[in-house]
């Protein structure tokens, strides 16, 4: 029975020694910003939040317009055409309190449109340095709940190095941003 059990303990311990995990991590947010499509995409979202600043400042204006006419003229008109005013403008306020609401779920959605494909290249590279270098598991460093990893099993610069991009220093503007 004792050889049975040794047996089994020993057979135990050479399937987990070659069962062993290489963790690694990457940063992948470090790569998207060394990236040079990351500029364009930064542009883009520029042109894209200045686009519904000019919305929201449009409706504001009409509302403005709206309720200074009101309250020139509102004294003046019948119940009906006051009422139909007064909807008209609580209805224009609410659709700026809603677009207000909405205007930072819609960059984020327009940031994930764009990021998308640059996520795709870094995920394809990834898979080729995981592959290569025989990585189990692969955390990414930028999202929280990394407590620590170890310098050597950080595989960002070679899926920087996979992509063609050359890292570049962090100059004081870039790293106060």
């Amino acid at each position: 029975m004792k050889r049975l059990s040794l047996g089994i303990l020993l057979l135990f311990i050479a399937f987990s020694a070659n069962a062993q995990s290489k963790i690694g991590t990457i940063d992948a947010e470090y790569i998207l910003a060394q990236m040079p499509e990351n500029t364009g995409v930064n542009k883009s979202l520029e042109t894209y939040n200045e686009k519904l600043q000019a919305d929201l400042k449009m409706n504001i204006q009409e509302y403005e317009t709206l309720v200074k006419e009101y309250q020139e003229t509102g004294k003046d008109l019948e119940e009906v055409a006051r009422k139909g005013k007064e909807d008209t403008i609580i209805g224009l306020e609410n659709d700026i309190k809603g677009f207000r609401q909405k205007a930072s779920v819609m960059m984020q959605m327009k940031r994930n449109e764009l990021t998308g494909p640059l996520y795709e290249k870094i995920d394809k590279a990834m898979k080729k340095v995981i592959a290569e270098k025989g990585y189990t598991q692969i955390f990414n460093s930028s999202a929280s709940g990394l407590a620590f990893s170890r310098a050597e099993d950080d595989i960002t610069e070679e899926v920087m190095a996979e992509l063609g991009i050359e890292p570049q220093p962090q100059t004081e503007a870039t790293s106060n941003k």
